[in-house]
């Protein structure tokens, strides 16, 4: 796996935002409204039991509370505040919302893994987050503050979630830490549904493919990408790949929900898109005996440089 080139993982990495962006579209026109928790609990728990299923491994040891951890960060929480959004937001703007986390991840990594930005990465998150901005601030439709609060809300609580996926992340395979956030999340999420929404909703063939579409696809696929690039690439490339989230959503939003695209949006699509290439991962270059340099994490590099002789099988 270490020989994999940097930018491959990035475009791994960039399946997830893509996926995500198209989300948005998604559960506006096809999933009900009013449901947000079951919203979110149909997406999850599904998504984890097709990934278990995939890779068949239970939590061991400390990743029993670990999975819980993640899973209201990253999966239980997030999804309901992101279900939210979806229906109180245009697909542009809910989707540019969350594109303010390259910043927030940057500062947390920087706090729990010692990963200090790179002056690249502070600059893509500039220029990114300018573009954000422009697209956010002068989008034709109206703004309903409970959307954006919602967005903001599910940005800070999910990098913080990603950093501590990343900060744990050598200890696992990928597939089977992501299916133990999603089935931990989904399964939080179910009693609370029925306690507050009641019976579940009705669902038409339209909606039912929906579900399938945000299981599969944005859940299942695109979490394993997402994880799998945090554990790759410093959380400064990975939170800067996100911003395609937003460039996905103004695009669908336009293609097919038929929302305004002003002449100020585009300029911000395009900062957005040069904020990415500007926090681009470097080329790595062979170090001694054929290692690449700049491959892994801090905290992966010092765990190898430190780990002695006899434990390196």
């Amino acid at each position: 796996m270490e020989t994999i080139p940097r930018w491959t993982w990035t475009l791994v990495t960039a399946l997830a935002p893509v996926a995500w962006g198209t989300n948005y579209f998604v559960t506006r026109e096809f999933l009900p409204a009013g449901h947000p928790l079951y919203g979110a609990a149909i997406r999850a728990l599904p998504a984890g039991l097709l990934l278990l299923a995939v890779r068949r491994e239970r939590p061991r040891g400390s990743w029993w509370w670990k999975s819980l951890v993640l899973g209201v960060l990253n999966v239980g929480a997030f999804f309901v505040l992101i279900y939210l959004a979806a229906q109180l937001l245009p697909t542009s703007l809910a989707s540019t919302v969350m594109a303010t986390s390259p910043l927030v991840m940057m500062l947390i990594a920087w706090l729990l893994l010692a990963e200090r930005p790179r002056p690249a990465h502070l600059a893509g998150a500039g220029v990114g987050l300018g573009g954000v901005c422009l697209m956010l601030l002068t989008g034709a439709a109206s703004v309903d503050i409970r959307g954006v609060l919602a967005s903001a809300a599910a940005m800070i609580m999910s990098s913080w979630g990603y950093v501590l996926a990343k900060r744990w992340s050598h200890q696992v395979e990928v597939l089977a830490s992501t299916a133990w956030q999603l089935i931990a999340g989904g399964l939080l999420l179910l009693p609370l549904a029925v306690a507050v929404e009641g019976a579940p909703p009705a669902l038409d063939a339209p909606a039912v493919l929906g579900f399938g579409y945000v299981t599969v696809v944005a859940t299942a696929v695109a979490f394993a990408a997402w994880f799998a690039g945090l554990r790759h690439l410093p959380a400064g490339t990975v939170g800067l790949v996100g911003l395609l989230n937003p460039a996905t959503g103004v695009l669908l939003g336009t293609l097919l929900a038929g929302e305004a695209l002003t002449g100020r949006q585009l300029c911000g699509l395009a900062l957005v898109l040069a904020g990415i290439l500007l926090g681009r991962p470097p080329v790595r270059r062979a170090g001694p005996g054929g290692i690449a340099a700049g491959g892994g994490g801090v905290r992966e590099g010092v765990q190898r440089r430190t780990r002695p002789p006899s434990a390196r099988r």
